[in-house]
């Protein structure tokens, strides 16, 4: 026999990944997802909601809907407006489930918190981004932290974290990816022409520090490669896909360290194993379907069905609909699968932005998903300093972002805890009353039918 077919099957607990689309009455249906060209992935998810970019007369706008709320979307679902041109990227924040962040080609960014409602307050904050810049804001303050100016010469394609939150990577149009301090407002690594191709690239930080980009070859063809920032010449891995021309974008879990590539206007997601041993970068498999993706959303790894070994959920938008698609190891006991889920980082922050500023670095706080995510209920109230919801912005340099102030006025906490146990004391009052009524009642029909 020839000498391939005496491979020996690299064992993975992996291997038999499949994906599945959830039953039609799951989906999100009647939203008009928007038809902007950009190159970013329109749905951001959490274990509480789903939010999408979607199509809006004279400005940009978003929808947000709570995570249960399937079927057809109420036509008069209301839309979270604010941006006088498209959105082109939206991101909940890691750290608290009802805050997220919106980028328009306005060139501002707004943080807009979420009550439970589901009605968003008015954003805190807006920034103007300038021209090939990175610029790191302290969320909670409107602040700028930092401003990583001189470093890019052309348009910035897409900026990553590392898990300890201690660098950055970047891919930009002039076909560097580069490895920022951002502290030290260095950069410490950067490979020229990672990718030959034209089209942009994508650069993400997988396990031990090794970064892995998709881009494009010479002859425009797909590419994938892991990188080795101790020797950034030559990757240690590089594969060809195909001649299709929509980004590829990488979602990656770091507990099974599976990366994902889903297409803008494939119709597939293929999904790989990186680990420490040649090739690195070993295929697993290929989800299919008819139908074409416009976006796609992926779920952090608390806000998935551990019972159903669920180890990854997309959140695939077509014309008029997202429709979730769920990753699963199949496997026959009905018990945890604790080698499927490591502890995996929780919503609890690892380091306030001041502590990071002055040089801290921290692992994400980790937890278990044995008995599946809890949210934590107090986390809400929890304020550190000033925060988003505060009414002014900050004095400050007004350089390189314009603050705004929002038309609204918000009410101070003390103003609103005051009002809350005022409605408690009126339930209350409520309550008692009822209850005296139904004594009475069942005094007045007693022994009567």
């Amino acid at each position: 026999p020839p000498a391939m077919s005496r491979r020996v099957v690299r064992q993975s607990k992996f291997r038999h990944v499949f994906g599945q689309p959830v039953k039609a009455d799951q989906m999100y249906e009647d939203i008009r997802v928007s038809k902007v060209t950009c190159d970013s992935s329109f749905c951001a998810v959490n274990p509480k909601f789903v939010a999408i970019i979607v199509e809006s007369g004279g400005g940009g706008a978003f929808i947000v809907l709570p995570l249960a709320k399937t079927g057809r979307v109420d036509k008069n679902h209301p839309l979270v407006t604010g941006h006088t041109a498209p959105v082109l990227d939206i991101d909940w924040c890691p750290h608290n489930d009802n805050v997220i962040a919106s980028a328009s080609e306005d060139t501002t960014v707004m943080v807009r918190g979420w009550a439970p409602r589901g009605r968003g307050h008015p954003p805190a904050r807006s920034s103007a981004g300038c021209d090939n810049l990175v610029i790191l804001w302290n969320v909670g303050t409107g602040e700028m932290l930092l401003a990583l100016d001189d470093m890019h010469t052309d348009l910035i394609y897409n900026v990553g974290w590392n898990r300890n939150g201690s660098l950055l990577v970047t891919t930009c149009k002039d076909k560097k990816v580069r490895v920022i301090d951002p502290r030290k407002q260095q950069i410490i690594a950067e490979k020229e022409r990672a990718h030959e191709g034209a089209r942009p690239m994508r650069a993400i930080f997988v396990a031990d520090g090794k970064i892995f980009t998709t881009g494009f070859s010479r002859m425009s063809e797909r590419q994938l490669a892991l990188w080795d920032l101790n020797n950034f010449e030559e990757p240690i891995a590089l594969q060809e896909m195909d001649t299709s021309n929509g980004v590829l974008l990488p979602f990656y879990d770091a507990d099974s360290s599976i990366v994902y590539l889903c297409g803008k206007g494939d119709s597939s997601i293929r999904y790989f194993e990186i680990t420490d041993e040649a090739p690195y970068v070993h295929y697993l498999n290929t989800y299919s379907s008819k139908e074409p993706q416009r976006g796609m959303g992926f779920m952090p790894k608390r806000g998935l069905d551990v019972s159903k070994c669920e180890i990854a959920r997309f959140f695939k938008l077509h014309e008029r609909k997202c429709e979730p698609i769920v990753m699963t190891v199949p496997r026959k006991s009905d018990l945890f699968q604790d080698d499927l889920y490591p502890d995996t980082p929780g919503p609890e922050p690892a380091l306030e932005a001041d502590e990071w500023l002055s040089g801290k670095d921290a692992e994400p706080i980790l937890i278990s998903l044995r008995d599946g995510y809890v949210p934590i209920k107090n986390r809400e109230l929890k304020v550190v300093k000033k925060n988003i919801l505060d009414s002014k912005p900050p004095p400050g340099p007004r350089r390189s972002h314009s603050t705004c102030d929002s038309d609204f006025s918000q009410p101070g906490l003390e103003e609103v805890l005051e009002e809350i146990r005022a409605l408690k004391e009126t339930v209350q009052a409520q309550e008692k009353r009822i209850s005296d009524l139904e004594n009475k009642l069942g005094q007045f029909t007693n022994g009567t039918d």
